[in-house]
């Protein structure tokens, strides 16, 4: 390699390495300076160290999961969409599988061979891979970019992609440096905050509900008496307030109210029975019961660990007899199992966020190449980007498309001014 790189990707994560791997396939001379002492380290965290991968929906039907500035992402997704990324791991010796609601994993259900099969496409372009490399500056004169190091090294490339994730999980190397170089340039960020995070609630009682999960439930959040999400699925308890799925992909969505004060929370412990077929339930189990307490009437109703919170919330005596409870009370109890309250009042940190909500702003992005509008030669990929998903694969493959559009538009980029400096010498 001489020593200026065509092209320079400045991290090695899931946007960069697919960058680095379909740059290569051109013949262009790729480096990539990762700050961690591998690559993909975030990775190997990702669904809960399965890895899904994408989403095998119908690829249009990926923009109704990006919340903001879907639009900006089309020539992305569709120049390199779910079934093309499917297809590239196939490829590189990685076989893939299809679970609920679409999400791809890989069938040894290991993160590592996702990692490896991304090494693997490098190795084959001929990447070169410099670990243990935290860039602290890049500048640009004279149409060459020069990147720093913090242990003293010196790059230098036609062509850069900022490729060095959010603020998300900052163990993984995730803190905010791309920003810094983004900013350096002249790019406005717009805010960054945590998504695809947990959600702190105020009730007491919450905390007495750690570790208990619910399937099939149904959850809707509210804003005064405007409904603002509503979803079906499997959530959490925790000793600070909620998580799972459901409340992760709510976090992405209600995460702006909530700066804006506390929201409710009510959740539908049985979403398949309307209220007449649940107080039929509740009847039924009553008279089979019409001797015992109250406490000792709800085992098959509720998880063991709900029921003293319900009871309390119904505001029925624990100690009464099922045989004197009022139609009323009955009435009260079907309330709170329909309609289980609490109060939101704020999202988890960067520490346990999956994503970074914010970043560089898509309207100084060209979104048919991903070079920047500012700086010519400068390209983003990844979670730097203003553009983010809700749970089910499509975070990372926004990561894939944005990431193979940089790299394969900057080799482009690079091979046109070749061409143009062939065609001048021709001339001579």
């Amino acid at each position: 390699m001489s020593d200026i790189s065509d092209i320079m990707i400045i991290g090695g994560g899931a946007a960069g390495m697919m960058a680095a791997a379909a740059a290569a396939e051109t013949g262009c001379s790729v480096l990539l300076l990762e700050r961690n002492e591998k690559t993909g380290k975030k990775i190997y965290i990702t669904g809960k160290g399965r890895c899904n991968v994408t989403n095998a929906c119908e690829t249009q039907d990926i923009f109704s999961h990006i919340p903001r500035n879907a639009a900006f992402l089309y020539s992305a997704v569709y120049t390199y969409d779910n079934f093309r990324v499917m297809d590239f791991f196939e490829k590189q010796g990685v076989p893939l599988k299809i679970e609920r609601g679409n999400r791809v994993f890989p069938v040894s259900d290991h993160a590592s061979d996702i990692i490896r099969g991304l090494n693997r496409a490098m190795q084959r372009g001929g990447v070169t891979v410099i670990l243990h490399s935290r860039v602290d500056g890049i500048k640009r004169k004279g149409g060459i970019f020069s990147a720093h190091t913090k242990d003293g090294g010196s790059y230098k490339a036609k062509r850069v992609i900022l490729a060095t994730g959010g603020l998300a999980y900052p163990s993984t190397g995730s803190t905010g440096d791309g920003y810094l170089f983004a900013s350096g340039f002249g790019h406005h960020l717009e805010e960054r905050r945590p998504s695809l995070t947990a959600i702190n609630t105020a009730e007491a009682y919450i905390p007495q509900l750690q570790g208990l999960s619910l399937k099939n439930v149904r959850a809707r959040i509210f804003s005064g008496k405007k409904l603002l999400y509503e979803n079906f699925g499997e959530m959490m308890f925790t000793h600070f307030g909620v998580s799972g799925p459901l409340m992760l992909t709510a976090s992405s969505l209600v995460g702006d109210e909530l700066k804006n004060g506390p929201l409710s929370l009510a959740i539908d412990l049985k979403p398949a029975l309307d209220d007449a077929q649940l107080d039929s339930r509740i009847l039924h189990d009553f008279k089979e019961n019409l001797n015992k307490r109250f406490k000792n009437a709800l085992n098959r109703l509720l998880p063991v660990k709900m029921i003293p919170v319900v009871i309390a919330l119904s505001g029925i005596s624990p100690e009464k007899r099922i045989n004197e409870i009022t139609k009323q009370e009955r009435q009260q109890l079907l309330r709170t199992i329909k309609h289980f309250p609490a109060t939101l009042t704020g999202l988890r940190d960067f520490q346990e966020a999956v994503i970074t909500r914010g970043g560089v702003d898509t309207k100084e992005i060209d979104p048919s190449t991903m070079e920047s509008r500012l700086v010519s030669g400068l390209y983003f990929a990844g979670e730097i980007i203003d553009a983010d998903a809700v749970t089910g694969g499509f975070n990372l493959q926004i990561a894939w498309s944005t990431g193979y559009l940089a790299g394969k538009s900057a080799a482009e980029s690079v091979q046109a001014d070749s061409d143009t400096e062939g065609s001048r010498e021709h001339e001579f």
